[in-house]
């Protein structure tokens, strides 16, 4: 059976393209000429797919702008659509728990092709994601937010940080070869150092864009055997902010062209950059 890997490394050689776009679709930024959507935040997503999916080598939404009943079923829209368009889905849930609550998120991943994980709680409370053999299963890592260090950094007895002990427990948990690490590109020099040491497991790597991460450390680094993914979301996805506003012919309504294009060009530019590397 392929793995999530497997679908990935395909749709990169066939995009030639790396970029992860965060569909963070944050109802306070979501234009106004949407407002009146039956569901504005699938209908944001829709045009923002629309118009990046042919650079785009995965959509990456997080769960935390979805979490009510509108927003689940615009989550759901988005993932099909995205499918439809035959681009992955990594949904960015950060989950992870215990028994039978872990067995319920895991669930998650009935719609999605691939889910980040907490793994602070340990090995048992991933085994129903990592079980999922042909899905994707990204571990926090060395995240990109500055205060990821207040715990990530912390020296164990063994002199070595806590982030690099969980690499080297993600690479013995990666028995069907469906581990990936999350590794900010804000970071670069502990990402240099992580992929020395798990040199076959490919990275998510978040901070590209509107975190300003070091682009060519995500790439160099960020992929094993030219598989892995380098993220941004507000970047892209709210690159028409400043765009001006073009109108439909005689209806003076906001059509959102000129915005959605944005996020397209956006997209086409970052994945222009990142290839510069590859």
């Amino acid at each position: 059976m392929p793995t999530f890997f497997d679908r990935l490394a395909e749709r990169i050689d066939r995009v030639d393209s790396v970029v992860s776009i965060g569909l963070d679709a944050d109802p306070d930024r979501i234009p106004d000429f949407l407002a009146d959507c039956d569901l504005p935040r699938w209908a944001f997503n829709r045009r923002i797919i629309d118009a990046t999916h042919e650079h785009a080598a995965c959509y990456k939404p997080n769960a935390a702008f979805y979490e009510d009943a509108d927003g689940w079923r615009a989550l759901r829209e988005t993932v099909a659509y995205a499918h439809g368009k035959d681009v992955p889905v990594l949904l960015d849930a950060k989950r992870a728990d215990i028994g039978n609550t872990a067995r319920r998120y895991a669930d998650l991943l009935d719609g999605a092709d691939a889910i980040t994980v907490n793994p602070y709680m340990g090995r048992d409370s991933l085994d129903p994601f990592l079980s999922r053999e042909d899905a994707g299963v990204f571990v926090l890592c060395r995240t990109s937010n500055p205060g990821g260090a207040d715990l990530q950094d912390l020296e164990l007895a063994s002199g070595e940080p806590l982030y690099r002990r969980v690499a080297a427990l993600a690479d013995l948990w990666n028995e069907h070869g469906n581990v990936g690490l999350v590794v900010g590109a804000t970071a670069p020099a502990e990402l240099e150092g992580l992929r020395a040491e798990v040199p076959d497991i490919p990275f998510l790597v978040p901070g590209v864009g509107a975190q300003g991460g070091d682009a060519e450390a995500a790439v160099e680094y960020g992929l094993a055997a030219g598989v892995g993914l380098v993220n941004s979301s507000r970047g892209i996805i709210f690159a028409g902010e400043d765009a001006p506003e073009r109108t439909r012919t005689g209806t003076g309504e906001t059509d959102g062209a000129a915005y959605f294009d944005a996020a397209g060009e956006a997209a086409k530019q970052l994945k222009r950059r990142l290839n510069q590397y590859r």
